[in-house]
């Protein structure tokens, strides 16, 4: 896999204060008290009903310090969330929209907050300078514009705010990995925690699963649908034109369809794939 590089932006979340750490067990999915100063892990913010208010990556960043990093334009819903649940506790909460971050995939660098991907290591330099690349950067990595970062995303079933994860997400429609990456089991309550439980002790058993989509047509917009022998079966979440050329795509899928299957997709077939998507070599 080439390495790549691309100019990104993402939200940031800073909690400081000496009962941060313990606030934020309660609240997310992840054992952020077992996180040494210096490590990193994705975890979900969510509703009280277990659905995602927002899916983040944890970075303790000191003994009473921790920065939750999330797709931009989702800080702020963050941030009134964490700020909703605090009541008395002692923890302040400062949101930074927007920060610039260079993204690193196929490889990772010293300066960089480990960001992998299924089948894909990968490192996230932040406040980065977008003309100074990170120095220990491979040589002869690809440029990727924010199209090619898309379809790179959606090749390897990485969900978006906004796209993939909406008010209405259960986490494990998302994918087993997503789950083992951002579900501690065994640290005890958290906000949601019942209903993710729930699934997990059935087997993850939902009505739908991020599925990814393959075809030779233009990209569909967000919304289209999915139908298999008449029936509609998914709704597109995401798709982009990748460095192939072909449309590549997410969407959230019935169970009944097992991948590889054909669907339709206005009026034209496409693949639905299991996740990540194989490029063609």
């Amino acid at each position: 896999m080439a390495v790549t590089v691309s100019r990104i932006r993402r939200d940031v979340v800073a909690l400081s204060g000496p009962e941060t750490v313990a606030y934020l067990q309660g609240q997310l999915s992840q054992d952020v008290g077992a996180l040494a100063v210096g490590d990193s892990a994705l975890a979900f913010v969510l509703q009280p009903t277990g659905k995602v208010d927002t899916w983040v990556r944890v970075d303790r960043a000191g003994v009473e310090t921790v920065r939750l990093d999330t797709d931009a334009g989702a800080g702020a819903g963050l941030m009134a969330r964490l700020q909703r649940f605090k009541l008395r506790t002692k923890t302040d909460i400062e949101l930074v929209e927007g920060v610039a971050v260079l993204a690193v995939r196929g490889a990772e660098v010293i300066d960089g907050v480990p960001s992998g991907w299924p089948g894909l290591e990968g490192s996230d330099v932040f406040d980065a300078d977008p003309d100074e690349l990170p120095s220990d950067l491979p040589v002869g990595a690809l440029d990727l514009d924010g199209e090619g970062y898309e379809a790179l995303r959606i090749a390897h079933g990485v969900p978006a705010m906004g796209a993939e994860i909406t008010v209405d997400t259960i986490p494990a429609e998302l994918g087993q990995w997503v789950i083992d990456a951002s579900v501690s089991f065994t640290k005890g309550c958290f906000t949601g925690q019942e209903l993710v439980a729930r699934i997990d002790s059935r087997g993850g058993k939902v009505p739908r699963h991020l599925r990814g989509f393959a075809s030779v047509t233009p990209p569909p917009a967000a919304g289209e649908v999915l139908s298999v022998d008449g029936r509609d079966v998914g709704v597109v979440t995401s798709a982009a034109i990748d460095a192939t050329g072909r449309t590549v795509g997410l969407a959230l899928v019935h169970r009944s369809i097992d991948p590889p299957a054909t669907a339709l997709l206005a009026g034209a077939e496409v693949q639905v794939l299991a996740l990540p998507i194989v490029t063609p070599e």
